[in-house]
């Protein structure tokens, strides 16, 4: 069966969200931006927006315009606190990810006397792996792996049977970042609790893309970064949750004075703040901030609904016409094909995907994102990927394969 142009041609005249796409800086002549995992694409406001908070807040306005400033990481955190299902004071925006998972993990571990251990799944991102097990060390415990498929969603059947009395904390990816699989976020954390142990959700490539309700399923603790599907902008702030229950019984290792509970009283001994105040550290950073407001704010006006249909339609699209055009020229799929199992990227293999990545860039104009040692993600972007250029993007690429690709004389599918 052949699909042609006019089926996205149809899926974009009756998109919903298309109306979004011209509230970012999108050229239509431009390439084929399949790479939102890696960085969204810029919202129209930001420069404009920017442009103020330097010109006339801290230009003319000087220190006084900590008025303005002094509540933005509560304030974009409650925005980003709608969309994961949970309360707004249960959310703020926080030094990077990584810093952010250094914290919640050193403070669940030191909430858990005699328990050393970290479960993760084989497969993890590569920070959150070093990250825990540094945590783990430093009480003398190990990171105990999953050995989950390389496409396969996490499950609590793969967690159990790891958990037991030294097993502080489960730290896992719900959506994850080679493949896209969708972890049984609810499932996980009803057997990591069964066992005495948290869970730390790492909600980088889940927040945006698909509907995440924290809330429902008694998660209690999650990071994640900005700059992916919210559009913040390249290394914004991140954000992080603490479930209200337990935010006074844990205590991170990075006293800063803005989690102090009288900050400008300047004391030498540190006292935590009360609520999630207590898990920020120093002063925000005010521009990243500003920048990452619209594209958050525009997230949730479209509604994870609406998104999460339309990426479900597009990755759908993509897989149909790999089967059709790319399967039969040695192309894998390295996503799940169940759809409520799969995120908002697809990945493809293929031995020489690094040489096809190139290519696409530089003689195709179709960005896309590889992973070592032979994937290429493919990432669709809600608010602004057309379905015509899903397929376009296929063609791109059989006709890379077909007509050859990396240094003169280089390979070629015959």
């Amino acid at each position: 069966m052949t699909i042609d142009r006019s089926t996205a041609e149809t899926l974009d005249a009756a998109d919903p969200l298309a109306r979004f796409r011209s509230q970012f800086v999108v050229d239509d002549d431009g390439p084929i931006y399949l790479d939102g995992n890696s960085l969204g694409p810029l919202p129209g406001v930001v420069p404009a927006i920017v442009e103020r908070v330097v010109r006339q807040q801290w230009g003319a306005g000087l220190v006084e315009s900590w008025e303005h400033w002094v509540d933005l990481p509560a304030r974009i955190g409650a925005i980003v606190a709608g969309l994961i299902g949970v309360d707004p004071a249960a959310v703020t925006i926080s030094d990077s990810t990584s810093v952010n998972l250094y914290k919640l993990a050193s403070a669940a571990l030191g909430a858990h006397p005699g328990r050393t251990d970290v479960v993760m799944v084989r497969g993890e991102f590569p920070t959150d792996r070093y990250l825990m097990e540094a945590v783990a060390a430093a009480r003398g415990g190990v990171v105990r792996t999953a050995p989950v498929g390389a496409v396969d969603p996490p499950t609590a059947g793969d967690i159990a049977p790891l958990l037991d009395e030294r097993v502080a904390l489960v730290s896992l990816s719900a959506v994850s970042y080679r493949s896209a699989a969708i972890a049984d976020m609810a499932g996980i954390t009803a057997a990591a609790h069964g066992a005495g142990a948290m869970v730390l959700w790492d909600l980088s490539h889940a927040v945006g893309s698909i509907p995440v309700d924290l809330g429902a399923i008694g998660a209690d603790l999650a990071v994640g970064c900005t700059y992916k599907y919210l559009s913040g902008g390249p290394g914004a702030p991140a954000f992080l949750h603490v479930r209200p229950d337990l935010q006074a019984g844990l205590d991170h290792p990075i006293h800063g004075w803005f989690g102090h509970a009288r900050q400008f009283a300047f004391e030498d001994g540190y006292e935590p703040a009360d609520g999630i105040d207590r898990f920020v550290v120093g002063t925000p950073p005010i521009l990243s901030l500003a920048a990452a407001e619209p594209g958050i704010a525009l997230v949730a006006e479209a509604g994870i609904e609406s998104i999460r249909a339309k990426s479900v339609a597009a990755t759908t699209l993509l897989i149909d016409l790999w089967e059709h055009s790319l399967a039969p020229l040695g192309f894998g799929l390295a996503s799940p094909r169940d759809p409520s199992r799969r995120g908002s990227h697809v990945a493809l293999t293929h031995p020489d995907g690094l040489a096809i990545s190139r290519a696409l860039r530089e003689g195709r104009r179709v960005i896309t994102d590889f992973r070592a040692p032979d994937a290429i993600r493919l990432a669709v972007s809600p608010l602004v990927t057309r379905f015509t250029e899903v397929w376009d993007a296929v063609e791109a690429i059989r006709e890379v394969a077909v007509g050859g690709y990396g240094p003169p004389g280089g390979h070629r599918v015959t």
